[in-house]
């Protein structure tokens, strides 16, 4: 079962209080994971395994070979003197990470942390913004990992490696981990299906609403008919898919759905469905109301890593402020925009100063700066 860390509330005095109040937003992240970002050459991703500009899990060996033609590949990049950048990763982390410190929402995470050096900088990383970890289990083994890399253009190739990873199990959720709750952040993942099929079971009986993240192209191409039962059982309240991953979600033998299509059918069976499509901005329904809304932010990603996170971020931010479809849309193009603008998907206090300015000129409210770290 593992040993629960308890997170550290006070960090002046209390050393050993657990936050008394559930935290508003809960994220489901199995195994916790640290990420490599890392800056290659084009040429490089022809050689790793998968299509390039997907995420999709490797072997053990698989990256050790990555990581090593990683370092034989590395572009330096202008913001750091390190080659490679290590941060507490994964899309709920990531999510969960910009919620609490770029908007100040009280989040935790639920999952599962090797007793190893990357579960240690997992849970720094996390716990410098006030994520509470009460949640997270910690267990004898180790901690995934996954190497995120950079092309010339700012696009992203993901390769998690999960199969030796410590993970929580389905038998290990109980009803204590999302009482109290207002959302449940979940991202697909057919190896994950057990303990996010039994964490939806706890929601709907402790009336958390749940959203669902797509994950990536590849996993909606090779894992379809699980995600349709999943989103056809009515149980997901929210749904983000991106542009590629929408062309999957109703592909036929011959042709790729187009977002419009793939939104109507999130639609009808999620209370909000959104669709991103990159540059082009955003798609979302709620109800009968459908918006659209342009890209906030540079033309060029500097690293388009996170942007699909931080800009559940920030819808799941207007959501909880009660704000329209359309100021959630545009929140979440704030801060989606605001994670591509350096390496990795942790957003820099400089970043989040830039977001501000951009909620503020477009008459968006600004969060209030008391529970979040800048």
């Amino acid at each position: 079962m593992g040993v629960e860390i308890q997170h550290k509330i006070n960090s002046d005095d209390d050393t050993t209080a657990v936050a008394a109040v559930a935290p508003v937003i809960l994220g489901l992240q199995p195994s916790a994971l640290v990420d490599h970002v890392a800056r290659v050459d084009l040429c490089l991703l022809s050689r790793i395994p998968g299509e390039p500009g997907g995420s999709f899990p490797v072997a053990a060996e698989e990256l050790k070979f990555v990581l090593g033609e990683v370092n034989a590949h590395i572009v330096a990049s202008p913001e750091t003197t390190s080659s490679l950048k290590t941060i507490a990763g994964g899309s709920v982390a990531n999510t969960i990470r910009g919620l609490a410190a770029g908007f100040g929402i009280t989040c935790g995470i639920i999952g599962a942390c090797g007793d190893d050096d990357q579960g240690s900088l997992f849970i720094d990383n996390m716990s410098f913004y006030n994520v509470d970890l009460s949640r997270l289990r910690l267990k004898n083994g180790s901690t995934a990992q996954c190497v995120c890399l950079v092309d010339e253009l700012g696009n992203r190739t993901m390769r998690p490696c999960l199969s030796s990873a410590v993970k929580i199990q389905a038998n290990d959720l109980t009803t204590e981990d999302l009482k109290g709750s207002k959302w449940l952040v979940l991202r697909y993942a057919i190896f994950n299906i057990e303990v996010i099929q039994a964490a939806i079971k706890i929601a709907k009986q402790e009336g958390v609403f749940v959203s669902l993240d797509l994950a990536s192209f590849e996993m909606v191409r090779k894992f379809r008919l699980p995600l349709l039962q999943l989103l056809e059982s009515g149980s997901i309240d929210l749904c983000f898919a991106n542009e590629d991953e929408a062309a999957e979600l109703l592909r036929d033998e011959e042709n790729a759905a187009d977002p419009e299509s793939a939104l109507e059918f999130l639609a009808k069976h999620c209370q909000w469905a959104v669709v991103t499509l990159g540059a082009k901005g955003c798609i979302a329904k709620h109800g009968k109301e459908v918006v659209r809304v342009p890209a906030i932010g540079e033309s060029k990603a500097v690293d388009a890593t996170g942007a699909g996170d931080l800009f559940a971020s920030g819808f799941l931010y207007g959501l909880v402020k009660g704000l329209s479809l359309e100021a959630c849309c545009k929140i979440g193009s704030c801060s989606g925009g605001s994670v591509i603008r350096s390496l990795g998907g942790e957003v820099t206090p400089e970043n989040w100063q830039w977001m501000y300015k951009q909620l503020q000129a477009k008459g968006l409210p600004i969060p209030e700066p008391h529970n979040f770290v800048l």
